[in-house]
This record gives C-alpha cells, sequence and structure tokens, in this order.
C-alpha cells in the first residue's frame, strides 16, 4: 500500500462498500432535487429550454452512475465504458461525480431554483445532494489510492468486490506474471491462504503442487566410483552365453 505499511482489504472491503451505500444514496437525493429544479423551473420561469436540459442530463447522468455501483452489466460496462468497470479505479467515478455536485450547487444562484421558490423541504434536499456528492466525490478519489494494491495491479474498486481475496480470484497481467517474484509471491500468498483454511480461493491442485517429489529429482552425478559397477560385470560372466539349442526357434518347424 502507498500510504500505509500493513494492508487494508480487508478493512478496506467493508469501507469501500459503504462508501458506494453512500454514493448511491447521493445519487439518489441528486435525482430528486435535479427533477425537483425541473418543476419549478417550469412554473416560475416558463420553460427555458437549456436549463431544463440541464436538469434532465444530470438526472440521467447519476442513474448512470448508479448503475455502475451495481454488480448489475458488469460486462457492458467493461466492453463499452472501460473507466468504469470492475478493472478501473474510482478516479473516474469521483471526478463526475464532483462535477455533478458542483452543477447542482450552481443552480441554487437562480431564481427559479431559490429557496423561496423551491420551498425549505425541497431547497434542504437540493443543497444537501450537492454537497454530499461533492465530498463523497472527492473520497472515492482518495480510496481509490489508499486502497489499492498497486504491486499486484489490484484496484480499489477489485477489492471492494472480492476484499482481502481480490489477488487470487483475479488473473495476473502478462507483464507481471513474468517477473519471478511475482511467481513467488502468488505462491506464497495462495499456501498462507490454505493454512487458513481458505480453501475457496486456492484451487485444489495448488498443495500437490507444492508438495510435488519431482521436484526432488537430481542432476546426473559426476564423481561415480570406477568400481561402482564391478560386481555387476563379474555375475555377467559367472552367467555365460545360454544355449542356442534350447532356443523356441530352434525346436519347432521353421518358418
Amino acid at each position: 500500500m502507498p500510504f500505509f505499511k500493513k494492508p487494508l482489504a480487508g478493512p478496506g472491503y467493508i469501507i469501500l462498500n459503504i462508501i458506494r451505500a453512500m454514493n448511491i444514496t447521493a445519487l439518489l437525493a441528486v435525482i430528486i432535487a435535479s427533477f425537483a429544479m425541473l418543476v419549478k423551473t417550469f412554473i416560475v420561469s416558463k420553460f427555458f429550454f437549456f436549463d431544463a436540459v440541464s436538469h434532465v442530463v444530470t438526472a440521467f447522468l447519476s442513474m448512470f452512475l448508479i448503475l455502475t455501483e451495481t454488480p448489475l452489466f458488469r460486462s457492458y460496462f467493461s466492453r463499452n465504458w472501460p473507466l468504469l468497470s470492475l478493472n478501473a479505479s474510482f478516479l473516474t467515478l469521483g471526478i463526475l461525480m464532483i462535477i455533478v455536485g458542483v452543477s447542482i450547487l450552481g443552480n441554487l444562484n437562480k431564481e427559479a431554483t431559490s429557496q423561496a421558490s423551491l420551498g425549505t423541504s425541497y431547497w434542504r434536499i437540493v443543497i444537501a445532494s450537492g454537497i454530499l456528492t461533492l465530498i463523497l466525490g472527492v473520497a472515492n478519489i482518495f480510496a481509490s489510492y489508499i486502497f489499492r494494491q498497486k504491486k499486484l495491479g489490484v484496484t480499489a474498486r477489485q477489492v471492494r468486490a472480492y476484499g482481502a481475496v481480490a489477488a487470487q480470484k483475479l488473473p495476473l497481467p502478462v507483464s507481471m506474471s513474468a517477473s519471478p517474484a511475482m511467481s513467488v509471491h502468488r505462491v506464497d500468498t495462495k499456501h498462507r491462504a490454505m493454512q487458513l483454511g481458505r480453501s475457496d480461493t486456492v484451487p485444489a491442485s495448488a498443495g500437490m503442487r507444492m508438495n510435488d517429489p519431482r521436484r526432488n529429482i537430481s542432476a546426473p552425478l559426476n564423481n561415480v566410483q570406477p568400481d561402482q559397477f564391478v560386481r555387476f560385470d563379474e555375475g555377467c560372466e559367472q552367467v555365460g552365453k545360454p544355449d542356442l539349442a534350447h532356443h523356441p526357434a530352434m525346436m519347432g518347424e521353421r518358418f
């Protein structure tokens, strides 16, 4: 980890999922606030087109970000939106949430979305959703760097999905799998997982590969004693050559 000596994948799984729930809650509040400002814009300002479009875009962007925070359509996001997929960090999500929060708070200067026009209840929803989304956007950016495992190529989003076993759930990149140090680390991680009883995180053949007796086969010996095989030569002389008259080919019909 870049900031901490101890691994944070275990606690990160809990913390990042709490942040995920807060992200969804804040984005839902943004959707409510956007449609409230859309209605008030139509009533007070006789429906200014571009103001209405900006509220609709903000609401649909918030819905889209909510989908990226759920386990739905993972393959779709991996193919078409890689910066918001499981293999990406929270950097793009954080930047978009900051933009949404600033956009929501910027509408409070207009007459159609002021406290007098919206009413105290809706005005509080607007300002709370803007502030909360802005703060969570910054928190997601910091979480991307705090909870990632850079040496293993594991992002904070993968830690949030798999927890402490993210390194075993995901394949190593080609550039990293070729490194001997990474191979040793991966084997050591699997061995420790077996000792902890996490049989679901390690293939069943891992222990067999680690205890394979074929690994102990030695190389050919160069310092062989010359009299080591004398007794075998003496035994061959005592036996002698067999009598060909007793060979089956000599006792039957000739072929």
